[in-house]
């Protein structure tokens, strides 16, 4: 029997940038700062190295480990067990194309009535397996910020895995200079932000608020964290060397939000730290 109160639930996702550095109680950009340990400067090349192997324990724990190995041990493991267990699961290969498909739409607006019908699926099984995977932190499905609650339960939501090495190993990428020069370079980039900020707050026993922003016209802010109850925009940029421009669509945001948004951040693979406006801040991936 366990008394009412004398238990908690927590969730352990894979590890974050920060708990692998040692360094677990670094605040987060935004929030008064509780420990000044700094973080590791590494290349751009080892930054991608990093986002292939993902952030798993083990991988973490044993650098000479297969990755690759690993990731597809880990899936196999998952899908012969975990989902059986959770949903009848009839055809492997199927949910396996599933999973890649979800992979090749990673950061993008996800429409799952196309997806299933590119697979040849019911839209129910899509869903359902959706569900699956959401509810077991394999994927994050992050959407978009209203101020009124009930719309963003309604509109189009954005789907990420939880591991960015999970999602390099399910788009078939090896190789940390062609992860970043090709075309899913963005949406890894993208992942591996937003991973580390929902491991950080989760890890503390925290729920995340986290959303995107998207305009009818367009103008799309990455990731919204509600902080609070105030919101902290932030655009992922794949170039090492921020501009100005970047900081268009957070400007924006803040414009449209007022004394509700704080400053801003544009997340970039580089090393250069660089104001791009008055409440806009250029930073590494590696200080996040």
């Amino acid at each position: 029997m366990v008394l009412a109160g004398r238990a908690a639930m927590l969730r352990l996702l894979p590890l974050s940038q920060r708990e692998a550095e040692g360094r677990p109680a670094t605040s987060l950009p935004w929030e008064p700062k509780q420990a000044s340990s700094k973080a590791s400067k590494i290349s751009y090349l080892q930054l991608w190295k990093e986002f292939l192997r993902g952030g798993y324990p083990e991988l973490k724990a044993n650098p000479r480990r297969d990755f690759s190995l690993w990731h597809a041990s880990y899936v196999q493991t998952y899908l012969e067990r975990d989902v059986r267990t959770l949903r009848q699961v009839g055809d492997l290969t199927q949910f396996q194309s599933f999973l890649r498909a979800l992979a090749a739409r990673s950061a993008q607006l996800l429409n799952i009535t196309d997806l299933a019908r590119d697979l040849g699926l019911a839209v129910n099984t899509a869903k359902a397996w959706l569900s699956v995977l959401e509810a077991t932190y394999q994927v994050t499905v992050l959407r978009p910020y209203f101020a009124n609650v009930g719309k963003r339960l309604v509109k189009t939501p954005k789907v990420y895995f939880t591991d960015v090495g999970t999602l390099c190993y399910l788009a078939g990428l090896k190789d940390p200079e062609h992860a970043a020069s090709g075309p899913m370079g963005g949406a890894i980039m993208e992942t591996a932000v937003l991973s580390e900020i929902i491991k950080t707050i989760t890890h503390r026993g925290i729920d995340p608020q986290i959303y995107f922003w998207r305009t009818v016209a367009g103008t799309e802010v990455d990731i919204v964290v509600e902080a609070n109850a105030k919101l902290v925009p932030i655009e992922v940029k794949l170039s090492a060397t921020p501009r100005p421009a970047m900081a268009s669509a957070v400007k924006t945001f803040q414009k449209d939000f007022g004394d509700k948004a704080l400053a801003g951040y544009v997340v970039h693979p580089g090393h250069i730290t660089l104001a791009l406006g008055a409440d806009v801040t250029a930073l590494p991936f590696s200080i996040l």
